[in-house]
């Protein structure tokens, strides 16, 4: 017999269905509460309510475990590319090798931007920030790209689309920023070393592919490719729910990734660590301001939903320290990051509070060692949720059950009163 919710309104009994997902998590079914019983939830934030049956990402907060289409994010980190791990987000199960074959073939020939493009490009102010410029360029591709006749053909075509060409936008971005020469996608270079290349090469100084930045790379952007019902993912469902063009949905969860309490994050963890070194590099009076003071916070420590260490800070931790060893010179900034890191691991504050470095805190450090500039970070996170987004949406228009989204409210605002004409309301 399926379990029963039992509430009691007004002296009256109502059954609610429970639902439970595949791993137990248990769900009570409210969809029929306004009209059986008049009324709905309250849950700002919506912490504890589930808009969606899913099937692409299982997080578990508690016990800080991750998984993409039942695979733990140790194994994709370890043995899949960034590539192989969209294949699996977007379609459900990891490619053969004539799908892989077949899905990197797609994307290097949708690579290209148009060329009428970099007209927008040139004329966004110098100073405008990369993500306002990438949430425009991304909902201006519809206009550049109609729909296909044929409705398979024009999903699949659209996710390639956007894969490879938010890559190639991002770089080109970066370079008309600095007034350098675009430098275009390479047919004979992987997804993640064609972005270095972009970004880095010059006809000064050609970029030297390094195979450990291409991997951590991969590594990062494997890590960030979903996360379930975040911001930006619920943005992208919820703007989805209206059935609009994928290019639209995409751009509204760029803009939600790109707040700082979502997406920006990684870059407050730079810019924290820049302050620290401006007052004389000791991280240990902000560990104890931290401690002492409510209102302040260490950017890149603790997490909304990992109660234990977040499975993803693990694996780019190793990856780090790896990339910091490969730096030519050293950065203070990092000695800074590695400095905060070990007093926070053995603080007993920290640790009762369960206050672990996150992901944001080592990808910061990762992206820094990497090159990358800091108005960039957001945006290296945007082409690493691309995936998760285009599976999100994907799944919402295939699902039955999909409604569009109108949450309700509480008025709380003032009750019936009448216009009073201008002559009659005094000075």
């Amino acid at each position: 017999m399926s379990e029963k919710a039992i509430l009691i309104l007004d002296g009256k009994t109502f059954e609610l269905p429970v639902i439970e997902g595949t791993e137990h998590e248990k769900a009570i079914d409210v969809r029929n509460l306004r009209k059986a019983t008049g009324y709905v939830t309250y849950d700002p934030g919506l912490a504890n309510t589930a808009v969606c049956k899913s099937t692409i990402t299982y997080v578990d907060g508690e016990n800080g475990i991750l998984r993409y289409r039942g695979i733990p994010i140790e194994e994709l980190a370890e043995h899949s590319t960034f590539v192989e791990t969209s294949f699996l987000l977007i379609n459900g199960h990891l490619p053969t090798q004539r799908e892989l074959n077949r899905f990197s073939v797609m994307l290097n020939d949708h690579s290209l931007v148009h060329e009428d493009m970099r007209h927008f490009f040139e004329n966004f102010p110098r100073r405008a920030h990369p993500m306002g410029i990438l949430s425009s360029m991304v909902n201006a591709l519809r206009a550049f790209y109609p729909e296909l006749p044929d409705e398979e053909d024009e999903i699949n075509i659209t996710f390639a689309r956007l894969l490879s060409k938010v890559r190639t936008m991002a770089a080109m971005s970066y370079k008309i920023s600095r007034g350098h020469k675009v430098v275009y996608p390479r047919h004979d270079l992987s997804y993640c070393a064609n972005f270095l290349n972009m970004m880095f090469d010059s006809p000064v100084k050609p970029y030297v592919i390094d195979e450990d930045f291409v991997r951590a790379l991969n590594i990062f952007w494997i890590l960030h490719a979903d996360h379930e019902q975040n911001c930006s993912t619920a943005a992208v469902r919820l703007v989805g729910s209206a059935k609009v063009n994928l290019y639209a949905a995409i751009s509204a969860g760029i803009c939600a990734l790109w707040g700082p309490l979502h997406g920006g994050a990684n870059q407050k963890v730079v810019e924290m660590l820049q302050e620290i070194y401006q007052n004389g590099g000791d991280p240990r009076p902000y560990l104890e301001r931290a401690k002492k003071d409510s209102n302040y916070r260490l950017m890149g420590f603790g997490h909304r939903v990992y109660k234990s260490y977040d499975p993803r800070a693990k694996i780019m931790k190793e990856m780090a320290h790896k990339v910091i060893q490969k730096l030519e010179e050293p950065d203070p900034l990092l000695h800074i990051a590695v400095e905060l890191e070990g007093l926070a691991l053995e603080d007993e504050y920290f640790k009762e509070k369960n206050l672990y470095p996150n992901v944001d805190f080592y990808s910061g450090i990762v992206l820094r060692a990497m090159g990358i500039p800091l108005n960039m970070f957001t945006v290296m996170f945007a082409i690493g949720r691309l995936p998760g987004w285009i599976s999100q949406w994907k799944e919402g228009r295939e699902d039955p059950e999909d409604r569009l989204y109108r949450p309700r409210q509480i008025y709380v605002g003032e009750r019936l009163r009448h216009y009073v004409p201008m002559r009659d309301r005094g000075i």
